[in-house]
């Protein structure tokens, strides 16, 4: 069943979890802007969202002490940004820079979801036969 689910939306019931776990990282950047010596941290999506989607559907587990665990989420991935005015206080949040990353990341997140809402709409469609 899982399968068939996972077939009928691809892969954005994944990155629609990636971009939940990257608001979460870069709304502790903003909430930490004034921290002294606090780094920012991001996620590179686009590989996080290949290793997700390559783990579940290319790797199987046969033996748990020859792979680590392959649903890791977002913060096995993160980086550090590299700031392009760093602080005196050793802060490398930059407010302007992290706004426009949260409103694209946001903005993003609500495109799968939209996406979804269409084909989950097309699938309720097809079950009713309207």
């Amino acid at each position: 069943m899982a399968n068939i689910i996972d077939q009928a939306f691809g892969i954005h019931g994944q990155a629609i979890q990636l971009r939940a776990e990257r608001s979460q990282i870069l709304a502790a950047n903003l909430a930490n802007a004034d921290t002294p010596g606090f780094k920012a941290r991001d996620v590179d999506f686009k590989q996080a969202l290949q290793a997700a989607h390559g783990a579940k559907s290319q790797l199987a587990i046969t033996n748990a002490s020859h792979i680590g665990s392959l649903d890791q989420g977002a913060e096995t991935q993160l980086r550090f940004r590299v700031p392009l005015q760093p602080s005196l206080d050793g802060n490398t949040v930059d407010v302007a820079t992290e706004q426009a990353v949260f409103s694209e990341n946001s903005n993003r997140y609500l495109a799968s979801l939209t996406f979804l809402n269409g084909r989950i709409r097309g699938l309720m469609t097809a079950l009713r036969g309207d």
